[in-house]
């Protein structure tokens, strides 16, 4: 497959994501939680989390956003469950990134980080 044809189809799955993200909704306890926002494009996301043995066993969002903020929190929350809180403590932007598998400029590495920082900080 050549790179351009990977690249529309890794556009379409992020406004796929868009349109119907992944654990979007609300934790009735959540045992962690924090709101996250974006002035410069008006992202706003609150992360809930259910911990129970240092492991993240239930994580929800809620917010509104650009495609690809909307998009990187739902995978973002996707691959979140099972991991114990250090493993997301010591997770980095890169790997995000890599998540996502489109090229972000950096304009919009705010967008696509937005929800690794308020995970970040609803767990410390």
């Amino acid at each position: 497959m050549d790179a351009q044809l990977a690249r529309e189809m890794y556009k379409e799955h992020i406004l796929e994501l868009f349109k119907h993200p992944h654990n979007k909704g609300k934790i009735t306890s959540p045992t962690h939680k924090h709101e996250g926002t974006n002035p410069l494009c008006g992202d706003e996301v609150t992360i809930q989390l259910q911990i129970k043995d240092n492991k993240i066993e239930d994580v929800k969002f809620d917010g509104q956003g650009c495609a690809i903020s909307i998009a990187s929190v739902s995978l973002l929350t996707d691959h979140l469950k099972n991991k114990s809180v250090e493993e997301v403590m010591n997770m980095k932007a890169q790997e995000l990134l890599d998540l996502l598998q489109i090229p972000i400029s950096s304009v919009r590495m705010k967008c696509a980080l937005l929800c690794l920082e308020t995970t970040q900080k609803a767990l410390e």
